[in-house]
């Protein structure tokens, strides 16, 4: 009898492995209530089978490939403080980004990844393919996962998941150049409930400079969610941007950038804002020293069936001490249709006006209308 019984539980083993994949659930429930009412097996014992059948599961190696890619069809007018047209105007295409990576999952702590970072501006006609993120991961515990490698910044793309629209364009750090997504060195980052955080030591150079450095740049993020759909997070950067090393000009200052996010969400429309202010970011290496500061505001509305609206608009001033009297503003508005899965196309009008720009070949006026989309896999 004991021997049967061991064959039954290995069956049972398999049929819990398999149930997804080969057999119909209501099938594996019929005869496991049969070989229990006739005593070959105890519901004790289903519990321990589909218990290690699961532990079986989550222990196998698995593989995940993904893709994310940003395109544009559109007309730009770009003109200088003269007024005279400047590239990159005119129509064109673009592939502003295309993301492609992979996913190993040893167990349930150990994993990997790396993921490619390419583009194409019909502007400058230059094509780039970076690696962006490049790390072995260790998941201690949900509060504390460790990342060693190129890795996820713990500010820009936290920003872009709470925005939503990081294929109409960039978010407001980003687009001005004062934060890196993604840097080589050693995250720590975790959740629980209402919290999350995020931590870096990086080399301070951003992903596309993988270079070494006497010291090492900070950056970190705490976030909480105190009522549903209501995010607020603070984050804060402090280093030398990789310039702290034995090749001139040497880093003779500290960049450091303070930042805020608050975002609300429901299924209906989203509504946000970030702002940021900076000392010395691009001027750890300079003689001279500066100062920024900016908002942006951005929302969204559900609208009929696969259709949302939304809007956007961003004030900074990008270089407070050097070029105090120059102003950034830009917007941008449009609607999205949500084509399928992972298809997302949106017709956009964006908008930039620099008052008193820094050079007079700078762009002082921008306008752009045309078609922008997203694909994701």
């Amino acid at each position: 009898m004991l021997s049967h019984k061991k064959k039954w539980l290995a069956l049972l083993g398999t049929l819990a492995l398999a149930a997804s994949a080969t057999f119909a659930q209501q099938a594996d429930n019929q005869l496991i209530d049969i070989l229990i009412k006739k005593g070959v097996i105890t519901a004790d014992d289903v519990k321990q089978a589909q218990a290690a059948a699961a532990q079986a599961t989550a222990n196998e190696p698995t593989t995940s490939i993904g893709g994310k890619l940003f395109f544009d069809f559109s007309n730009i007018e770009a003109k200088n403080a003269a007024g005279t047209k400047v590239n990159p105007s005119g129509f064109g295409t673009d592939v502003k980004r295309f993301y492609l990576g992979a996913t190993h999952t040893f167990n349930k702590v150990w994993s990997m990844n790396i993921n490619t970072d390419s583009g194409y501006s019909s502007g400058t006609g230059a094509v780039s393919t970076f690696i962006k993120t490049a790390y072995i991961q260790a998941k201690l515990d949900p509060m504390a996962i460790v990342q060693i490698g190129s890795a996820n910044m713990p500010w820009i793309p936290f920003v872009e998941d709470n925005y939503g629209f990081r294929y109409v364009e960039n978010t407001l750090t980003d687009r001005l150049h004062m934060a890196n997504s993604a840097d080589w060195g050693v995250h720590l980052l975790g959740s629980s409930g209402m919290f999350s955080y995020n931590v870096a030591a990086v080399n301070g150079g951003g992903y596309k400079n993988p270079g070494r450095s006497k010291s090492a740049d900070f950056e970190g993020r705490v976030s909480m969610q105190p009522v549903k759909g209501l995010t607020l997070a603070v984050g804060g950067y402090s280093g030398k941007q990789g310039k702290d090393s034995n090749t001139a000009p040497l880093a003779t200052r500290t960049a450091s950038r303070f930042s805020a996010l608050a975002v609300y969400s429901s299924k209906a429309f989203r509504l946000g804002g970030e702002y940021f202010t900076e000392d010395n970011w691009g001027y750890t290496a300079s003689t001279s020293s500066d100062k920024a500061d900016g908002y942006s505001v951005f929302g969204n509305v559900t609208l009929s069936g696969p259709f949302a609206a939304f809007a956007r608009y961003d004030e900074a001033k990008p270089s407070k001490t050097l070029f105090s009297s120059e102003k950034d503003k830009y917007f941008n508005v449009g609607i999205q249709y949500n084509a399928y899965k992972g298809v997302d196309l949106a017709l956009v009008y964006k908008n930039e006006r620099v008052d008193n720009p820094a050079s007079a070949s700078q762009v002082a006026k921008y306008d752009e209308f045309g078609l922008f989309g997203q694909i994701a896999f």
